[in-house]
């Protein structure tokens, strides 16, 4: 496969010309009941959407076949599974266009849920622009039933693999732990192994839990802020400045992508995610293989945290290996072409070893 980046310099145009009627001839998006027990078997807790709407949970899918069918110069002909795509905090389906194009493009087919609170999944707190969850649990549990009931039979005979990124590592990492092969294998990308919460975790705990604990859980946190249309340029000094434009549009355009804030039990929740899966009794539990990006300068998450689980991953023979990417902000994807066409590589290379790959910039 020879696989052509979109063309950085013009690439609203060049998106829009060729990748996203592509994208639309072979999408499907329709909605899935949320888990309702845990790893454990133990039952979740059932939530009611704060607006009324139904207690659903939005998948996107993109079918290889019909892709196939286009015949776009450059793509693979063979058919090589199914990605399931975990996206990070506050993001949605509709941002990982590209990333689709691309794994569509080496011969996959893509499934994508949108976690609870993002996107048109069902939200539990009545301002749109605040992130809450009740448990880490049932992130957890959504993805895995999403990769048995819905990924894993559009695989068919073919590996299922996983791509996560930031909050979406995070969630796929603790998923590993407690589902041993449920893929085969997993790239993450910049994974929330502990969020940088620009405080100490044990201070943040103890401020939002005690929020939480005094009925303020669906309360934004302390330090976040509502949605804006522009974008933070501190955070994202490096990055492909017409991608990030491409995707704040997105965000203008449509208000349920406007998710920008953390609520307090999210806040909480984050901080027990982050102590349950590094614990290494439970990092030891992972046999999937499992290639992890680290960005050279990520304000998000801590790369600490993420040479920690490497450690412990590895510790007893566990197949993980680490590329760190110097430089590149959190969102690697959104870096210039000439950082991700050799990130796209070692993903596509990674994910499927039958056909060699090169990545055009």
């Amino acid at each position: 496969m020879e696989i052509a980046m979109i063309n950085e310099h013009e690439f609203q145009q060049d998106l829009e010309a060729t990748a996203l009627p592509a994208l639309d001839s072979c999408m499907h998006d329709g909605y899935m009941d949320p888990a309702v027990s845990d790893w454990h078997g133990h039952r979740l807790r059932t939530l009611h959407p704060a607006d009324g709407t139904p207690n659903k949970l939005h998948v996107v899918r993109y079918d290889v076949e019909k892709f196939h069918a286009l015949q776009i110069p450059g793509s693979s002909r063979q058919t090589h599974g199914t990605v399931l795509i975990s996206h990070g905090f506050t993001e949605f389906a509709a941002k990982y266009k590209e990333m689709a194009w691309y794994f569509l493009l080496a011969g996959f087919s893509v499934c994508i849920l949108e976690h609870r609170g993002h996107g048109y999944s069902a939200r539990d707190v009545r301002n749109d622009q605040i992130v809450y969850i009740d448990t880490w649990h049932h992130y957890v549990a959504d993805l895995a039933k999403c990769a048995r009931t819905i990924a894993r039979p559009m695989a068919a005979d073919k590996p299922l693999v996983l791509f996560a990124h930031s909050m979406g590592g995070g969630i796929a990492a603790a998923m590993l732990e407690r589902y041993p092969n449920i893929v085969d294998k997993a790239v993450l990308s910049s994974p929330m192994i502990e969020a940088n919460l620009h405080t100490p975790n044990w201070l943040a705990a103890l401020v939002c839990g005690a929020a939480c604990d005094f009925g303020h859980a669906k309360s934004m946190a302390p330090g976040q802020r509502a949605f804006t249309p522009l974008i933070d340029i501190k955070d994202n000094q490096g990055a492909c400045m017409q991608r990030l434009e491409w995707m704040k549009k997105l965000r203008i355009a449509d208000t349920h992508y406007q998710t920008s804030a953390a609520a307090n039990e999210w806040v909480r929740q984050a901080i027990r995610l982050s102590i349950a899966m590094q614990d290494p009794h439970m990092c030891e539990r992972i046999e999937t293989p499992i290639l992890l990006f680290q960005a050279g300068n990520d304000h998000w998450v801590r790369n600490k945290a993420q040479n920690r689980f490497v450690k412990r991953v590895g510790k007893d023979g566990g197949d993980i290996r680490m590329v760190r990417v110097p430089g590149s902000v959190h969102e690697i994807f959104t870096m210039p072409n000439s950082v991700m066409a050799p990130y796209l590589k070692e993903i596509l290379t990674f994910l499927q070893t039958s056909e060699p790959v090169t990545v055009l910039v």
